[in-house]
């Protein structure tokens, strides 16, 4: 999936949850919310039918038949950049460090709560295909030679271009806008989440890691500052900063 897909993705999401009665509620409530479902039937091979769905989105669980949700992540990741939520019984700080190094975009704990559920995949969705994806979308932002296309989700430097995924994208997005400027922790979480308040500070942490390695694909790992306690700034060789 992309920025291109045709609208309907954005009101389809395929569910991969092998707990029938849970899948069948969960597919309930958000159907109320004029979501389309479709329901993972095929667990040995969730990659192609999650393409054939025509989803814009998965609502993935951990713990499943065959092979686990970060292995089905990281296979749905090399043909779409559809926004991946987990939802999970498993509540540990590592794997959610393991769900968004895998390729997910948020991460929920069983039990949860429906509405919860359903403001995040709303706000995924809007992020993905509605007015956030295209709200300046055509503008490319360049600092001191670090160029970032929104696009294209397409970082280039020194001549070399390496791929984001769309949280990396908004993430050096902000703060290339700001380079030299520390942009706190709360402002980059409501860049990247609307329901920020849902959202495990861990998760920003391992966001910024994530850049950080693909920054330093062009020499640029330490270019993402910590400022303990305030937030993250971007310094950059040549900048004024």
């Amino acid at each position: 999936m992309t920025q291109s897909e045709p609208a309907d993705a954005m009101h389809r999401i395929y569910l991969v949850e092998d707990e029938p009665k849970l899948a069948t509620m969960l597919a309930a409530h958000l159907e109320r919310y004029g979501y389309e479902v479709v329901i993972a039937r095929r667990f040995d091979d969730l990659k192609n039918e999650f393409l054939a769905s025509g989803a814009g989105l998965v609502l993935l669980d951990v713990n499943l038949p065959w092979y686990d949700g970060f292995y089905w992540c990281r296979q749905i990741r090399t043909a779409s950049n559809a926004p991946v939520i987990f939802i999970s019984a498993r509540s540990s700080g590592m794997d959610q460090v393991l769900a968004i190094d895998n390729g997910g975009d948020d991460y929920i704990v069983k039990p949860f709560n429906l509405e919860v559920v359903t403001a995040k995949v709303r706000g995924a969705l809007r992020r993905a295909y509605g007015e956030y994806a295209h709200a300046g979308e055509q503008t490319v932002t360049s600092t001191a030679g670090l160029t970032f296309d929104p696009l294209r989700m397409v970082a280039a430097f020194g001549g070399r271009q390496v791929e984001l995924s769309r949280n990396e994208g908004q993430l050096l997005e902000v703060l290339l806008r700001a380079t030299g400027k520390v942009v706190g922790r709360e402002a980059l979480l409501e860049a990247l989440w609307d329901d920020a308040a849902f959202v495990d500070d861990n998760t920003l942490t391992v966001n910024v890691n994530r850049l950080r390695k693909k920054l330093a694909e062009f020499g640029l790992g330490d270019a993402v500052r910590t400022v303990r306690g305030s937030g993250y700034a971007l310094q950059l060789p040549g900048s004024d900063a």
